[in-house]
């Protein structure tokens, strides 16, 4: 059984966009002050495809265990 996560955290980032692993903490960082999250709390995969226009569906592949 394959194991779906909700959350998305920087390595992550880095996989889905080819960036530095510091651009995925930089970018979860602007999501969660546009969602204004605080610190503790999460950045869902649902958020960041609507804050970058992703499709969530193109998050299969990379969010898998």
């Amino acid at each position: 059984m394959e194991v779906k996560r909700i959350c998305i955290y920087p390595k992550d980032v880095q996989l889905i966009t080819g960036k530095s692993e510091r651009y995925g903490r930089m970018l979860l960082a602007r999501i969660k002050t546009h969602y204004q999250k605080q610190d503790h709390q999460f950045v869902s995969v649902d958020e960041f495809c609507q804050y970058t226009g992703l499709k969530a569906e193109q998050m299969h592949p990379f969010i898998i265990g």
